[in-house]
């Protein structure tokens, strides 16, 4: 029999997360007719909505040697397909899958009755409130919630107890490189120092800048210094970079009136030294007669 829950998930957002999914072991093992059981491993599908990719590997060794000589000690939660046979894991993965490692056949569970919505932020505030997500893994968690349930970013603040301002900033990361995500990933670049590169817009640059930011073990000021600097050199090399049409009626003018010629934002400007000098310009250009 799947355990109901007894208030939705908006009254507990603001509470630490664990105990809640304590609460639900403890109340069920108490139950006669609890809905605790031992499942075969092979039966639980992993969570859909698992915001976390990467596992600590010697962890889990640790976790599956505990496994292995006293057992599961705490039951993981599930939920029953909505097609087909088995369940699908809602809480618990490090003991599903270190209860794999350990090769036991099965795992004590808990089935509940959530629904997507449940399962898709229980398991984002499980890992968030357990600090087990990188920054990009959390940037596609609060991604994958706007996306499917419709948050605004004020929304998602509010029920993960951080501000708007962070909330946007943790989604901006998704806009680095795969190559720099990666970095940051595997924790050889940290959020400090992926929010710095985001100054600058160019990928190549964004990448070349990650790469000698890990080889050189580069601080934040010194990466915001260095993308500040290739930013400059770039708007430089921009500006230089002109038209050659344009350049040529540029210079032409410039033969033309004996003085400084620009062109710019769609704007002609000429140059002039003095009343004597403006009246020779618009003399040649035929405003006024000599």
């Amino acid at each position: 029999m799947a355990k109901k829950l007894k208030k939705g998930l908006n009254e507990i957002f603001g509470e630490d997360i664990d105990s809640f999914l304590d609460d639900i072991s403890n109340s069920s093992s108490k139950n006669k007719g609890n809905s605790q059981s031992e499942l075969k491993v092979k039966d639980i599908r992993p969570n859909p909505y698992q915001p976390r990719k990467e596992f600590d590997e010697q962890g889990l060794k640790e976790l599956a040697d505990s496994i292995r000589e006293n057992g599961v000690f705490q039951p993981i939660l599930v939920r029953k397909r909505k097609t087909g046979q088995g369940y699908e894991l809602v809480a618990g993965e490090r003991r599903l899958r270190a209860s794999k490692l350990a090769g036991k056949d099965s795992i004590p569970a808990i089935v509940v009755d959530f629904n997507d919505k449940q399962m898709m932020e229980i398991s984002l505030l499980e890992n968030i409130q357990r600090k087990d997500l990188t920054p990009i893994e959390e940037a596609e968690a609060y991604d994958q919630l706007i996306r499917k349930l419709g948050y605004t970013q004020d929304e998602l603040a509010k029920r993960i107890g951080k501000s708007r301002s962070n909330v946007t900033n943790i989604l901006r990361l998704l806009n680095l490189p795969g190559e720099v995500k990666k970095l940051v990933n595997d924790g050889k670049l940290a959020y400090t120092q992926a929010r710095a590169l985001l100054a600058t817009e160019d990928e190549e640059r964004m990448i070349d800048l990650a790469r000698q930011t890990v080889k050189e073990g580069l601080s934040v000021k010194e990466l915001e210094k260095l993308c500040s600097e290739k930013k400059k050199k770039l708007n430089k090399k921009k500006e230089k970079k002109k038209d050659p049409f344009v350049a040529d009626v540029i210079d032409r003018l410039q033969k033309k009136f004996g003085t400084k010629v620009e062109i710019k934002n769609k704007a002609l400007s000429i140059s002039y030294t003095d009343n004597e000098d403006l009246n020779r310009i618009l003399e040649i250009i035929g405003v006024i007669e000599d």
